[in-house]
């Protein structure tokens, strides 16, 4: 499932450097500035085209989906929880694909120690203080070149405090990096 993605920072290598040292400038909550740090309204988006599967991968702080990051303990907070998972299992929901392309879901992956997952830890292998979600999805699309873009639109409406998104896509015109936000909801292709 992960084949994809396994390339995908290095492909993404020279973009990462480029926004590494400005994330450093305007990240005062990290040490580090890196495109992974955690950031409330902030969500990380990664898309793969390549023939005829769609890989979306999906890494936003739980404040922005839940509302809060601590272990869901009150009945509204595992509900709430509930809610968010239940939405999250319906990616052709979040995700606005042309409907010529005929995309179906073929494999869903989804991560958070709000779902009962272990806490992520960083690279010097310290737990995080705050929660992160991380879905991973992969579709199968029967008529790809029907894919002229991909609509946000419905990930930000689901998900309100969701200020904007990181995006990295790599599609049969090469890669890009843009932001998109409840404003500029639609990413070309």
């Amino acid at each position: 499932m992960r084949r994809l993605f396994l390339a995908l920072p290095f492909a993404l290598l020279p973009l990462a450097v480029a926004h590494a040292h400005e994330d450093h400038e305007h990240d005062h909550d990290h040490a580090h500035g890196s495109l992974a740090a955690h950031e409330h309204g902030v969500a990380r988006l990664n898309v793969v085209l390549d023939g005829k599967a769609l890989e979306l991968e999906l890494d936003s702080p739980a404040m922005n989906l839940v509302g809060f990051e601590h272990a869901p303990s009150s009945a509204a907070d595992k509900a709430k929880v509930a809610t968010v998972r239940a939405q999250l299992e319906k990616p052709l929901a979040l995700f606005a694909l042309n409907k010529a392309a005929n995309c179906s879901e073929s494999d869903q992956e989804l991560e958070s120690p709000l779902f009962g997952d272990k806490p992520a830890a960083d690279d010097d292998g310290h737990a995080h203080d705050h929660s992160d979600i991380h879905a991973h999805y992969r579709l199968d699309c029967e008529k790809p070149e029907q894919l002229t873009n991909l609509d946000l639109s419905p990930l930000f409406k689901a998900f309100p405090a969701t200020q904007k998104i990181q995006l990295q896509l790599i599609g049969p015109n090469g890669q890009q990096g843009v932001e998109a936000t409840p404003a500029k909801t639609t990413i070309t292709f």
